[in-house]
């Protein structure tokens, strides 16, 4: 025990190439749908074409006879059997919340509901038969978007008698936290500055790469389902508590998932019903859905109606700051659906120390396709909101976009620093990153580009958007979503696990869907096991091997997750101390522990935590009372949240005679405290981006006056590619404010690139166009909405059949090479 380790090199910090990529880029893994077992039978769902019917009578003779086709079922041939999809966050207690079949038997409330299911021996087999299944509906009045459902005249569920779901209010007044906004928005009115504004949220999908595939084995001792989905661990709960089966007998597995978003942070009708039939006929079932049945039947995301009044001295010092939401919650209330506008409503007041705040939201039912959680859940929103007023407030004060936010902010001296939304933040820098993110950017030689561009009177003019944000992230502490009514809680589970050979075991209740878990969670327990990186193993995603956790959403992996990991880590060395004191013959109190090895002061005497593990294993030789292995778990539960912030510049350039946009430069600085793997934030960071930008420019889930989803594939709802974007300047703070609720110092970063790009890329728009009297254009700005806004600025609004430019549907806002 005299030998002297090589000491790892520091893994913190450090930049590695994720483990996982190997068998996910070679095609070595397994995905839901690569799944195979023997007598497994294809599933194929029969849904409705309409937005709201009734079923007076379904047919299945003919696809019952198709070759191959083992059985075709209705709800009615269910009944209880399906269980019901859950709402896990009613934010009011008089919420008015629809019963969700998985598949309702006699009214369907949206065009791609579940009306039959079809069994077959191949996929192709049941695809067909499908197209056989006739259903007969009784066509309803369709209530389709937000205004016409606040009108009440068409009901989303006449049984309810009303489309009104809930009212959720709070008030910095009655809170304690600031003032009356109103007596803030009179004064202004008086003496100082009012601005009112409405925006749009338009409704995106997640549109993740894998589509939503489910397999379910009821023949052996339990029954599993695999599933491409972000929570196994919150699918065997809800399937346990709708279904009367208990937990024990339940296993979920989520393989390597191709993607979520917040897409498949959902408990989903097509998961009940394979499970459904396959205990219906006690055979392994799969189902994998069609792109064209994921655009239309997965949750949709945002979708909100913005009204914002902003009250301000004359020297542009915000005195209150007045929200009101409608939010469109689809046909149902989804997992936790209502409570995304809530997670917003805290984040309005943003890096900001407005005096007094009210936010008000309601939701709405309509016959559209239920929405969720969407990268960010409701901090994109609320912070597309505030920035977009600070850019209107700017203009109205006539000073720099920059400067007015310099006037509102928290100082860095101020932290902690509770806000007028009732949140501490614990550290911030928000000079810092924003000093940072200016030079990289080149604002101030851009900015006088801008001035030289306008004077010549450019075709193309020039804009710079600015967005400042933070957000709250690690949807944690638990007693904080309790009192909020959130069904679940905010904690997280890890286990470390030390073999006899001395490697490590992470078992982890975090489920990646491209994250990098695996390498992040290893480099944190090699930096501070002292022990190969390649030494470590992190198993997740399935519930018989990590049999506690709440998965993974909300920018929460690293920080509880990770938290967690390290508690346990800490653990195995308290352990490992007990056992090195015997064997060296020492005090505890005189063991130090420095990369994997302990030693004994002031001497050459030591053990590694390898060598400990092994004699745990063999057992020969411990101090009486010890429990004879190193392995260990720790639950962690946050006392708060953790607020990661930065600054996002952007440079767009507009072409004034047809409204074409192109993105020039987008510089942005992220303050995320302890960077673990730094190639891995800046995949996130740009991935973030890229989806942020998206809904600026380009995504939007369109229906028609019927309810029938009219961009319904990728020729109608555009996502852009690699060529289509830029190449980011990312970069981070020299002295980043570390987070002080978590040992590692970390902060969220999977949506801070999606909650700050959509502003920056609005404001830059707008802002290249301002002069010619454009205030807002309504996202995502097409070279159409861009060019009428032009025109309805100058006063010079197209008439019918007035000659203008050819807007090409599919076009994606940039110019030839714009990825160069």
């Amino acid at each position: 025990m005299t030998a002297t380790q090589d000491r790892p090199a520091a893994e913190i910090g450090k930049d590695r190439r994720r483990k996982e990529d190997q068998r996910l880029i070679t095609g070595r893994t397994r995905w839901t749908d690569n799944m195979t077992l023997p007598g497994m039978l294809h599933l194929a769902m029969v849904r409705s074409p309409f937005a709201h019917a009734s079923i007076t009578s379904i047919d299945v003779d003919a696809a019952k006879a198709s070759a191959n086709v083992v059985a075709v079922l209705t709800g009615k041939d269910f009944g209880d059997e399906l269980g019901v999809c859950i709402n896990a966050w009613p934010i009011t207690p008089d919420q008015k919340t629809p019963a969700h079949s998985p598949m309702p038997a006699d009214r369907v409330a949206f065009a791609g509901e579940v009306v039959a299911v079809v069994v077959a021996r191949s996929a192709a087999a049941a695809r067909d038969a499908a197209e056989l299944v006739d259903v007969e509906y009784d066509e309803l009045p369709a209530v389709v978007g937000i205004k016409k459902a606040l009108e009440d005249s068409v009901l989303a569920h006449p049984d309810l008698g009303t489309n009104k779901s809930a009212l959720w209010i709070f008030d910095s007044s009655e809170a304690g936290t600031g003032g009356d906004v109103e007596g803030a928005i009179e004064e202004a009115r008086a003496n100082g500055i009012v601005i009112e504004r409405e925006y749009r949220q338009q409704r995106l999908i997640p549109a993740f790469m894998e589509p939503r595939s489910v397999v379910v084995d009821p023949t052996g001792e339990q029954i599993t389902m695999w599933s491409a989905t972000q929570i196994p661990h919150i699918l065997r709960f809800a399937l346990a508590a709708t279904t009367g089966v208990p937990e024990s007998k339940i296993r979920v597995i989520a393989p390597d998932v191709g993607g979520g978003f917040g897409g498949k942070l959902q408990t989903t009708p097509e998961e009940w019903i394979a499970w459904a039939v396959a205990r219906r006929l006690s055979k392994p079932v799969k189902y994998t859905e069609t792109r064209s049945e994921s655009l239309m039947a997965a949750h949709h995301g945002r979708d909100q109606v913005q009204t914002l009044t902003l009250a301000a001295d004359k020297d542009g010092k915000v005195t209150g700051f007045k929200v009101h939401l409608d939010a469109d919650l689809g046909a149902y209330i989804a997992i936790v659906g209502g409570g995304v506008p809530v997670l917003g409503a805290f984040m309005f007041n943003a890096i900001y120390k407005f005096p007094s705040y009210r936010f008000e939201c309601q939701t709405v039912l309509t016959n559209t396709t239920f929405t969720d959680a969407y990268r960010g859940a409701g901090r994109p929103e609320a912070t597309y909101a505030i920035e977009r007023m600070m850019d209107e407030l700017a203009a109205e004060v006539g000073v720099d976009p920059l400067e007015i936010r310099e006037r509102n902010w928290i100082t860095h001296e101020e932290f902690p620093f509770t806000t007028v939304a009732g949140l501490e933040y614990d550290t911030g820098n928000y000079e810092a990153a924003t000093a940072k993110a200016k030079e990289s950017f080149g604002y101030d030689e851009l900015r006088r580009e801008q001035a030289e561009r306008r004077q010549r009177g450019d075709r193309v003019q020039l804009g710079i958007g600015v967005s400042t944000f933070t957000e709250m992230c690690g949807l944690a502490p638990s007693r904080v979503l309790g009192s909020l009514d959130y069904g679940a809680g905010g904690w997280e589970h890890a286990s470390v696990r030390m073999t006899p050979l001395g490697k490590v075991e992470v078992v982890t209740g975090a489920s990646a869907h491209g994250q990098g878990h695996e390498t992040a969670f290893s480099q944190i327990v090699a930096d501070r096991l002292g022990v190969p990186f390649e030494d470590v193993e992190v198993l997740h995603g399935d519930t018989q091997v990590a049999p506690k956790g709440l998965d993974t959403y909300g920018s929460r992996s690293l920080v509880v997750g990770g938290e967690a990991l390290v508690r346990a880590v800490d653990k195995v060395i308290d352990k490992a101390k007990v056992l090195a004191a015997h064997l060296l013959e020492a005090s505890e109190d005189d063991l130090e522990y420095t990369a994997g090895r302990f030693s004994v002061r002031g001497t050459d005497q030591g053990t590694t935590i390898q060598e400990l593990a092994t004699a745990t294993f063999a057992g020969h030789d411990y101090p009486e009372g010890m429990e004879l292995n190193l392995d260990a778990d720790a639950t962690y539960d946050p006392v708060n949240f953790n607020y990661p912030h930065g600054t996002h510049l952007c440079a767009m350039e507009v072409d004034t005679e047809t409204g074409a946009v192109k993105m020039r430069k987008y510089t942005c600085c992220d303050d995320i405290g302890t960077i673990i793997n730094p190639l891995i934030v800046a995949g996130q960071v740009h991935g973030g981006l890229v989806q942020g930008i998206a809904q600026a420019l380009w995504e939007e889930a369109v229906y028609d006056e019927s309810g029938t989803l009219v961009s319904g594939s990728f020729v109608d709802y555009l996502l852009p590619t690699s060529a289509d974007t830029i190449s980011f300047d990312v970069v981070h703070t020299d002295d980043p404010s570390i987070c002080t609720t978590n040992t590692l110092g970390t902060k969220g970063v999977g949506e801070a690139g999606t909650i700050a790009s959509t502003p920056a890329v609005v404001n830059a728009v707008v802002d290249a166009v301002r002069h010619l009297g454009v205030s807002d254009i309504q996202m995502p700005c097409t070279p159409e909405r861009v060019w009428r806004a032009i025109h309805a600025g100058d006063g010079d609004a197209p008439t019918p059949g007035a000659a203008m430019p050819h807007f090409q549907e599919d076009s994606l806002n940039q110019d030839e090479g714009a990825g160069q």
